[in-house]
């Protein structure tokens, strides 16, 4: 089983930026797509980025214009670059493939205060 750590996450004002890592254990990204995911206290996970086999990115919703997805085929590893972060980012940040087949790792929680 492919193994997904998340890194990168922590306290950062409103405005600020953090780049989010995701470790595969396997080349998997020339195979399936990958996806970051966050979760926020009392509600569902939902998907903010993707990044095609292929390479091509997409980024979903509330935080199209601030986020932008990359990955590192030689160093199994997807990025999420967070710019202008704002409170409503505060989440648990996850990668998995789209759509998710892999067990869910630990995340790494983002926390912005305002």
């Amino acid at each position: 089983q492919v193994r997904l750590v998340e890194s990168g996450g922590g306290l950062v004002q409103a405005g600020g930026s953090l780049r989010l890592s995701c470790a595969a254990s396997a080349s998997i990204f020339k195979i399936y797509a990958l996806g970051w995911y966050r979760q926020a206290p009392g509600k569902q996970r939902e998907l903010v980025a993707t990044i095609s086999s292929g390479g091509i990115t997409n980024i979903v919703g509330s935080v199209k214009g601030r986020f932008t997805v990359s990955r590192d085929i030689v160093k199994n590893t997807v990025y999420l670059q967070m710019n202008s972060l704002k409170p409503e980012d505060t989440a648990v940040y996850y990668c998995n493939t789209v759509p998710n087949r892999l067990l869910w790792g630990q995340g790494t929680q983002v926390t912005v205060s305002s």
